[in-house]
């Protein structure tokens, strides 16, 4: 079995980091790269990668616009997110558009490629710094939903 595995970020020395790291794992083959959105695009048309790994802000397109396109055309492929941003909008936005990993730069060597393992087989990768700042939105979306749905007025809540 080998990964294939398609690196997308704008930076030429965090591309060329990643394809080194993966070098060393037998069962992962960086088969391209890319350095923006629209690229990414034509590569995965090309190329056919398992796994899509790419940053949330590219030039052309950002990455949370390029997970929805390719999870819509391609559902078979997985993507992963690894990015400095920990941002809620990227964070959610990424996760909404289908993303099913979202790591960020600092993770080491093995995270990614545990995750890229993971991911492959099915499963959904946060970083550990991330989780609660998830669960904190998923909470306070329940409790908006609860408000909602009550019968209690608009007077009873600002009591």
């Amino acid at each position: 079995m080998t990964i294939r595995v398609l690196v997308v970020d704008d930076h030429p020395v965090v591309r060329h980091g990643i394809q080194h790291l993966l070098e060393n794992d037998a069962e992962v083959e960086v088969v391209g790269e890319a350095d923006s959105g629209p690229r990414a695009l034509e590569q995965v048309a090309l190329l056919h990668p398992d796994i899509v790994i790419l940053d949330v802000r590219l030039p052309g397109s950002d990455g949370v616009e390029i997970t929805h396109q390719l999870r819509r055309t391609y559902p078979n492929i997985k993507v992963i997110v690894l990015t400095a941003y920990r941002d809620e909008e990227y964070l959610l936005g990424a996760l909404r558009a289908g993303a099913h990993a979202y790591l960020l730069k600092h993770a080491s060597h093995q995270m990614l490629c545990e995750a890229i393992h993971r991911v492959y087989r099915g499963e959904r990768i946060l970083s550990p710094s991330l989780i609660s700042r998830v669960l904190e939105v998923f909470e306070a979306m329940a409790r908006v939903r609860v408000i909602e749905h009550s019968e209690i007025t608009g007077t009873e809540l600002q009591i």
